[in-house]
């Protein structure tokens, strides 16, 4: 078992095959330590460039989709025995919302994010969480 005891775990989702190994993960240990988790997602506007009409259609329209996605993934950690879980999707900058989440005692992420084609999420985010996160960060490489 782990040698600390965290209390409220979160996981950064972007649905990339990395993203679910750390999600596993982070289950495993929410189940460990009788542990709140919270499933995250970021809309990154960042990459948005500009912010005009169209880009905040596309960034509601994507977050109502990750919502539902996050909801699914919520039930299947409720299955696996975790009995606090949280679903949330923010938009903003990633790499700041990543490292600023309230009463969060371990970050569960991926090492690396989606492929270039794809409009939001980790990318070289999982490095700068690291490198600026308030709280401990746990880079799962493998399921």
């Amino acid at each position: 078992s782990m040698v600390t005891s965290y209390k409220n775990i979160a996981v950064a989702l972007d649905f990339s095959q990395q993203s679910i190994n750390a999600f596993n993960r982070a289950v495993k240990i929410a189940k460990e330590n009788g542990a709140t988790l919270l499933l995250i997602s970021v809309v990154d506007t960042h990459t948005f460039g500009t912010v005009e009409a169209y880009d905040r259609k596309y960034a509601e329209q994507l977050q109502r989709e990750l919502q539902v996605k996050l909801e699914e993934m919520k039930q299947k950690a409720i299955e696996a025995g975790v009995e606090q879980v949280v679903a949330k999707v923010e938009v903003g900058k990633s790499k700041v919302i990543l490292t600023e989440l309230p009463n969060i005692n371990l970050m569960v992420i991926g090492a690396t994010g989606l492929n270039k084609a794809e409009k939001f999420v980790l990318g070289s985010v999982s490095e700068r969480v690291v490198r600026h996160s308030k709280y401990d960060v746990l880079v799962v490489r493998n399921s």
